[in-house]
């Protein structure tokens, strides 16, 4: 690690707080209808076609039960229509290798991994999907599943605005125009970038090549530049190819390295400042930015740290410069474990490097910043929901300590309100152990692992923390693609993800109806550094009471193992 690394880091956090600005003052015309844009001329007369079409009134809001109701029902309607696609993709067109249909538990695993923006792949893109199912199934879905998480965020944030109100915003006008005026512009400016970087972006059969050794190697093509953009736009992060944004037509240099970063936090950092200025306490807002980058950079610290060290036993055979194993030596040893760490926290799922080779420190903090439930910036939309609820409980503790009623930008949490939150936040927990523990106790669980001992426990833990974050990155040693695995890791993305709307939404409802009382001296600062402290304090402590047992005898038992020079057990 040297200063320009570190300088990598600071320039992307600066241009995250940057951005989060102006984006988030566009976010905030976006989520109301009744705002004009700067794409109004543009875009208004598609967008008033699709509410006549659909025939629904943009302007008439919905109270919490009926919001829920269209949100789950698009998210069903939207993963059937997936899964018909991907069933009947070798009758359809734009299928120049002729690919046939996936097994019936692969394409339930994929229809819910799209749909729940998780993008947990048990294929490889390139030698499973054709062009029409990468782009009419599953490129959409990442617009629409990311629209339906800034969605739900929404009326989260209206819930906490508002007051004595009995809606919190209609979700089709939320989700129309999410997608036209924010996901849509972004991608089309992103692909074309990346394309000028040498991302392809077209519709040719796979090219078949003569090796030097004689051989033939295949190629692959296809609408590459388009899927990469609201891959990482929507912090979906499934990739067209195998090998993800480690294969140079995904991410060709070292320029794409670091704007697919960039492109991974721009949402989930304007989110944040849309909340605050949403809310009328801009301040607060940045506190809890302050508090999440403060964790975000000491996970990337630990995790370039032990990599650059790499494994002491090969420095006793003289092998010196940190552990390359799975790294690209494109981007190099600090901007793979700065690209594991983005993508983690942020529940993309895009990875540069193998997970599976990075050192099991370094492999440990990937797996602990999706374990802290999308919290730290989070995926979009989920993420910001995500961390107000972590500031909600932090709120009432902090109520507990002062001895007085829990208080929330002027709205007082009672105990329908915490009950709401615990639930949001509990789910998590309960899915990674329950289904780790099943997998670790079966036959079929045993049978997918790559490895035995702490790193075999480590690829199903990780495997069952990514989908139930609805990250989808792996260890890549783990074998999922069964019907066992596909369909116990589909129930965790769907537990994972709508056991946590579900309640956030009637959260908002509940929050929507209360008055808001004046603060006063004695309520609880939220724009301090006290406050910063206890976010990251309670974080943290969640996290490491809930999980350190599992990563106890996972990634740090097989730390102490590598300082031994132990490689199995």
């Amino acid at each position: 690690m040297n200063g320009l690394d570190w300088l990598e880091l600071l320039l992307l956090l600066s241009l995250s707080a940057l951005l989060a600005k102006p984006l988030g003052n566009y976010l905030c015309s976006v989520m109301d209808p009744k705002e004009k844009t700067v794409l109004d001329r543009l875009v208004k007369p598609l967008e008033m076609r699709l509410y006549r079409l659909i025939g629904i009134d943009p302007f008439a809001e919905q109270n919490w039960k009926r919001y829920l109701g269209s949100l789950l029902w698009f998210s069903l309607a939207s993963c059937l229509l997936t899964s018909l696609l991907l069933a009947l993709q070798s009758y359809l067109p734009l299928n120049p290798q002729k690919f046939s249909a996936p097994s019936w538990h692969l394409n339930i695993n994929t229809a819910v991994s799209f749909m729940t923006n998780t993008n947990w792949q048990s294929y490889g893109g390139e030698a499973t999907m054709s062009y029409f199912s990468q782009m009419a199934a599953l490129a959409v879905q990442n617009f629409v599943s990311a629209a339906i998480g800034l969605a739900a965020a929404g009326a989260f944030v209206r819930g906490i605005g508002r007051k004595e109100a009995k809606t919190v915003g209609n979700f089709w006008a939320d989700l129309v125009r999410i997608v036209l005026y924010l996901l849509l512009p972004l991608c089309i400016l992103s692909a074309a970038l990346l394309i000028s970087e040498g991302v392809p972006q077209n519709f040719r059969p796979y090219i078949q090549a003569e090796t030097l050794e004689g051989g033939i190697q295949s190629i692959a093509q296809g609408p590459i530049a388009s899927q990469e953009a609201i891959k990482m736009i929507g912090t979906n992060g499934g990739g067209f190819m195998n090998a993800n944004s480690a294969h140079p037509y995904e991410n060709p240099t070292p320029f794409s390295n670091f704007f697919e970063m960039l492109l991974i936090l721009l949402i989930p950092c304007a989110q944040i400042y849309y909340f605050g200025k949403s809310a009328g306490d801009v301040k607060h807002a940045w506190c809890i930015f302050a508090a999440l980058a403060l964790v975000f950079a000491t996970g990337v610290f630990v995790t370039a740290f032990c990599e650059s060290i790499g494994n002491p036993a090969f420095k006793e055979l003289g092998i010196e410069g940190g552990n390359w194993e799975g790294k690209e030596v494109r981007f190099g040893l600090f901007s793979s474990s700065l690209f594991a760490c983005v993508t983690t926290v942020v529940s993309c799922g895009g990875v540069d490097c193998a997970h599976d080779s990075l050192t099991p420190i370094g492999g440990l903090v990937p797996m602990l910043n999706m374990q802290l439930s999308e919290v730290i910036f989070g995926g979009v939309g989920a993420g910001l929901y995500s961390v107000l609820l972590f500031v909600l409980l932090a709120i009432f503790i902090a109520g507990l300590i002062i001895g007085r009623t829990p208080e929330y930008l002027g709205k007082k949490i009672e105990a329908k309100e915490m009950k709401l939150t615990v639930l949001a936040i509990i789910p998590y927990v309960f899915i990674v152990h329950l289904f780790t523990a099943l997998a670790c106790t079966t036959g079929w669980g045993l049978q997918g692992l790559g490895n035995s001992g702490p790193h075999g426990f480590s690829e199903i833990l990780y495997a069952y923390s990514s989908c139930a974050a609805n990250n989808g990155s792996a260890f890549a040693g783990l074998s999922a693609n069964a019907p066992a695995y596909n369909l116990t890791l589909a129930a965790a993305m769907l537990f994972g993800r709508f056991l946590v709307i579900i309640p956030v939404i009637a959260l908002a409802g509940s929050l929507a109806e209360k008055k808001i009382h004046p603060q006063t001296s004695g309520s609880f600062p939220v724009s301090s550094f006290v406050f910063i402290g206890l976010l990251v304090g309670i974080i943290l402590l969640l996290g490491a009471l809930t999980f350190f047992p599992a990563l106890a005898i996972g990634p740090i038992v097989e730390q102490f193992y590598m300082l031994k020079g132990i490689f199995s057990s």
